[in-house]
């Protein structure tokens, strides 16, 4: 008895669920949306749907080689000011890390005031930075470095002050002002691009430059005058006042494109009047204007009436114009793509704007992109900016660091010039780091091709006669000259995998001049060793590296150069034993 009910609750819960999904596929249906193209979205919720295919690499001549600087969170975090910000930047230049190349001094959070000013830009902090960042950027670019800041691709910053999502053109006009060559840009409070669209009931264009000489100044664009793709149709609608609509728009369902050749050049207020329907979130339209990229946002909520309207400001030229309707929109990482492209895009158009109009130089700004890794960033962050994170946070301890090299190590073949994984600033002298795992952190990133970004107090590697404290051993790690040729080898092959070994990895890295740089790294808590052939080398294609009859062996840490085919490394606990080899064909 009890198993024949346990078998009508199911049926009956079944049923309810039959009925439940029954209605909601002709709801959204009826409001012109592809409820089929919406259940794409569950079985690719975090890679990119998006064909990049035909989109450039990021290009703004910035970081052709990984950026090298320091950043303030890893030590001060919240607490940072004008004063500790600018005795950073001092000590950089007096400890010789300038030098060495560390030119970026970058604020991360908390640089800005709660409020935007009149104008409804950034600003610093009023108490800590005075309001203002611009001065101290000259300051610091007379000390002969570059400064960086920090913002979020969202609506709050990760400590809830002012960010920039949909805010991007404003903000990366101000950081361009101010003389910013760095943002990093995080992904607290971030508001994903919903995949829904609205039906379109038609489009209004109106020229806003009008003048007696010019005519044909409005035009409206009826659903049956597009050309479609996809599942992109007509519908039948009887709650818009004409019975048609564009439907099916949403989830990269299709297309629907007008073609005009009967207006006049000019700046155009595009309407789309659309069918309202309950929504949680904004819907979202990208119009494409003969090849130009513009965004629409629906409102959420729900009105009394059955159509709405929301315009943009576009574009048309002299003779032939096309307008494109889609939201490409699939998954989260189509939505983390389109933000961050807009950002980065905003960032390089401020850049090149304030050269031309002071008649300066450009000073292209390196893009941070600090999503996390969440939406897997390095299958599209080289479309988007220079460099992306691969993980989460870092923290100063030697299991974050291993999990961080273990994850960023199987993703070397996404890097390139201007293009790196970013595994995160350093913590080299943070917490309890011991110094061979300091070190087994700085060479790793060095094999990685990761940037180097500081984030311990460097004001420590400078006495109180102000010259460098040549005894300490963290500024003695940072700024070996060996390993920083390595990461900033301009060939921009990142280190692969090539083996593992009784708790050794070996790591391999091809140098431009035909060099390959090898490393040992010791996982384990005890000392360990390795004896490795180096003509093993030759049978990666990667490293593209002849084998040859001997070997030049550089020691990057103890400098000792010897010759041979073998290589017999000893490490302490988590160490690393590190190699410039060369081919001897003498």
């Amino acid at each position: 008895m009890a198993i024949k009910n346990i078998l009508i609750i199911i049926i009956a819960i079944i049923l309810i669920l039959a009925v439940l999904f029954a209605l909601w596929f002709f709801t959204v249906k009826a409001n012109g949306k592809c409820p089929i193209c919406a259940l794409k979205q569950l079985s690719r919720p975090r890679d990119i749907t998006l064909d990049l295919s035909e989109v450039e690499d990021y290009n703004n001549s910035a970081a052709q080689t990984p950026p090298m600087g320091w950043a303030s969170w890893n030590f001060f975090q919240t607490h940072v000011d004008r004063n500790k910000i600018y005795e950073t930047a001092v000590a950089m230049k007096k400890s010789g890390l300038a030098k060495a190349g560390y030119t970026f001094v970058n604020i991360d959070d908390c640089w800005q005031s709660s409020m935007r000013d009149g104008d409804g830009k950034l600003c610093g902090d009023l108490g800590t930075f005075d309001g203002d960042i611009a001065s101290l950027v000259k300051g610091i670019n007379k000390l002969g470095l570059k400064m960086g800041v920090y913002s979020s691709n969202g609506t709050l910053t990760c400590e809830d002050l002012p960010a920039s999502l949909g805010n991007e053109e404003l903000d990366a006009k101000t950081f361009a002002s101010w003389g910013c060559e760095f943002l990093k840009y995080d992904f607290c409070h971030n508001e994903a691009i919903s995949p829904q669209c609205p039906a379109i009931e038609k489009l209004e264009l109106k020229l806003l430059d009008y003048a007696p000489n010019k005519i044909n100044n409005f035009k409206v664009l009826e659903p049956d005058d597009a050309t479609f793709t996809g599942r992109t149709s007509v519908i039948n609608m009887k709650e818009v006042p004409s019975g048609k609509a564009i439907g099916y728009l949403n989830h990269s369902a299709g297309t629907a494109e007008f073609e005009i050749n009967d207006l006049p050049k000019g700046e155009y207020a595009l309407t789309a009047v659309y069918h309202k329907s309950l929504r949680k979130k904004r819907d979202y339209l990208q119009i494409i204007v003969n090849g130009e990229l513009y965004e629409m946002f629906f409102p959420a909520g729900y009105g009394f009436n059955d159509t709405g309207r929301t315009q943009i400001k576009i574009k048309l030229k002299d003779g032939f114009n096309t307008i494109k309707l889609q939201n490409p929109v699939v998954s989260r990482a189509d939505s983390s793509y389109i933000q961050y492209k807009r950002m980065g895009d905003a960032l390089k158009k401020a850049s090149k704007q304030l050269a031309r109009f002071t008649n300066t130089e450009e000073k292209p700004i390196t893009y941070s992109i600090c999503e996390w890794g969440a939406t897997k960033p390095y299958k599209w962050g080289a479309k988007a900016g220079n460099m992306w994170r691969t993980t989460p946070d870092i923290c100063a301890k030697w299991k974050s660091i291993v999990m961080i090299y273990g994850q960023t190590i199987k993703l070397y073949s996404y890097a390139s010039p201007g293009h790196w994984n970013d595994p995160d600033m350093l913590e080299v002298g943070n917490g309890d780091l011991t110094d061979d795992e300091n070190r087994s952190h700085f060479t790793l990133w060095c094999m990685l091709a990761a940037p180097l970004i500081l984030g311990n107090d460097v004001r420590e590697f400078v006495n109180s006669n102000g010259e460098p404290d040549r005894d300490n051993v963290t500024l003695k790690i940072v700024t070996n000259k060996h390993l920083i040729a390595i990461d900033q080898d301009t060939l921009a092959k990142p280190a692969k995998r090539i083996g593992r070994e009784n708790g050794v990895d070996i790591i391999a890295r091809p140098l431009a001049n035909g060099d390959v740089a090898l490393c040992f790294l010791n996982r384990k808590k005890s000392s360990n060793n390795i004896r490795f052939e180096l003509n093993e080398l030759s049978k990666d294609e990667y490293l593209d590296f002849s084998s040859a009859p001997s070997y030049e062996l550089h020691n990057l840490w103890s400098d000792e150069r010897t010759s041979g085919i073998t290589v017999f490394a000893a490490m302490p606990a988590h160490g690393v034993m590190v190699y410039r080899i060369k081919a001897d064909r003498k």
